[in-house]
């Protein structure tokens, strides 16, 4: 039985120095095991401030991106307010053209007048779609330049300084700009 008794004792002062050897080091570290968990601490308050920092920025550049979009989007629809604004009134001139040829010309058969202003809305419509600023210029000045022949003729045959009775100019000025896109 002392056998026993020494074999437990001697386990029960090995399991001592044992725990006696962990509460050393757990003392002889415990300055530092704080400073670790302060600074893990301090680290994750840093962490989320710095997060929180991050989001309220980034809700901030989100809301300044928004709004530019709405007042980019806002320009457009108003641009496009107004360029459908233009487009109507320039179909409503070129309608008016078409009236103007009608009661100038008379005795000319109808295709004529709507052949004249089939011309006159091909000439607005490659004006309107096209991108190229020099390329919209082109246009338009063929567009003034085919109006302005139309309205000169359609005067000059009202007032009877016209030697034909057809608008031989602006025939030509069609004739012409087919054969130029064939």
């Amino acid at each position: 039985m002392t056998r026993l008794k020494n074999w437990t004792f001697a386990l029960v002062k090995l399991f001592h120095s044992i725990k006696d050897e962990n509460l050393q080091w757990q003392e002889k570290n415990q300055e530092q095991e704080n400073k670790l968990k302060h600074n893990r601490v301090l680290a994750s308050k840093a962490l989320e401030a710095d997060l929180k920092k991050r989001s309220v920025q980034l809700e901030h550049d989100i809301n300044l991106l928004r709004t530019k979009n709405e007042t980019e989007l806002t320009l457009f629809k108003t641009k496009c307010q107004q360029d459908i604004k233009d487009y109507k009134q320039y179909l409503t001139a070129l309608d008016k053209l078409k009236r103007s040829i009608q009661s100038s010309y008379t005795h000319l058969p109808e295709a004529v007048a709507f052949t004249i202003h089939h011309h006159a809305k091909h000439l607005l419509n490659q004006m309107w779609e096209a991108k190229d600023f020099e390329q919209k210029m082109l246009h338009e000045m063929q567009l003034i330049n085919f109006m302005t022949t139309v309205h000169e003729e359609a005067r000059r045959y009202l007032e009877g300084t016209s030697n034909t009775s057809l608008p031989e100019k602006t025939l030509h000025l069609i004739q012409r700009k087919q054969i130029n896109s064939e």
